[in-house]
C-alpha cells in the first residue's frame, strides 16, 4: 500500500517538479495538490492524505499557519516541510508549530521518500544540514526551554543514540548503526525524552542544543 501524499507549495513549477519525482517512487502516490495554505484543511477533509508536503513560504496562509490551522481544526495529519531557506526563525517556528519534519528542496528522491516514511512511522524527520541552522537560532534568541531545570545526565550512549536522531535518523536507522534491536533503541529515545524533559524528538534536539549535549 503506497503512502498518499498531498503536495502544498504555491509555485507550479515546483509542485510539478516535486510531483514527477516522486512519481519515480513506488511506495508514494501524489493524490491532492494546493498553491496555498488555505488549501490544507479542504485537501485534508477531501482526499484524507497519509502526510503533507508543505513549502513554508506562501502569499496568503504560509505554512506554519496552514499548520496552526489544521491542529485547530483537530487534524493530526503530518506535516513535512519543504522549503528552499534555512532561515533559524522559520524553522524554529515550524517545529513548534508542529511540524513532524524539516528538510531543504534540493534534497533527492531516495532522501526525500525517506523522510515521508520515516514521518509516517511516527518519528521526527530533521535534515542534518537544518541542525546547523538550529542551533544558531537557538544562539540568537530567548530559549523555549528556559524555564526548565536542568535536565539529568545522559549516558554516553543515550548522547550517542541523541545525535542520531538529531541527525534525522529513524529509530530502525539507529538500530542498524548501532548493532541494538529497534526495541532498545526504543527505550534509549524514551530515556533521552524523560531525561530532558520534552515530550518528543524534535524538542529533545532542541533542548539538547540549547543546554549544550550536542
Amino acid at each position: 500500500m503506497t503512502i498518499k501524499v498531498a503536495l502544498i507549495d504555491d509555485q507550479a513549477l515546483v509542485r510539478s517538479g516535486i510531483s514527477s519525482l516522486l512519481r519515480l517512487s513506488d511506495k508514494v502516490t501524489v493524490i491532492a495538490e494546493g498553491d496555498d495554505g488555505e488549501r490544507a484543511i479542504p485537501i485534508a477533509n477531501e482526499f484524507d492524505p497519509d502526510i503533507f508536503l508543505m513549502d513554508i513560504r506562501m502569499p496568503r496562509v504560509n505554512g506554519i499557519q496552514a499548520i496552526e490551522l489544521l491542529r485547530d481544526s483537530d487534524i493530526d495529519t503530518p506535516v513535512l516541510i519543504l522549503t528552499t531557506f534555512d532561515d533559524h526563525e522559520l524553522v524554529l517556528k515550524g517545529i513548534k508549530a508542529g511540524a513532524q519534519g524539516y528538510l531543504l528542496k534540493d534534497v533527492s528522491l531516495e532522501s526525500l521518500v525517506d523522510a515521508i516514511e520515516t514521518v509516517i512511522g511516527g518519528d521526527t524527520f530533521i535534515q542534518p544540514a537544518i541542525t546547523a541552522t538550529l542551533l544558531k537560532g537557538l544562539k540568537t534568541q530567548t530559549g523555549e526551554f528556559a524555564s526548565l531545570p536542568d535536565p539529568e545526565a545522559l549516558s554516553p550512549k543515550e548522547i550517542e543514540v541523541l545525535r542520531l536522531v538529531a541527525s534525522g535518523y529513524s529509530n530502525r536507522e539507529i538500530s542498524s548503526a548501532l548493532h541494538k534491536s529497534e526495541g532498545t533503541i526504543k527505550n534509549h529515545v524514551s530515556n533521552v525524552l524523560a531525561k530532558l524533559g520534552v515530550r518528543d524528538r524534535t524538542r529533545a534536539v532542541l533542548r539538547a542544543l540549547e543546554v549544550g549535549i550536542i
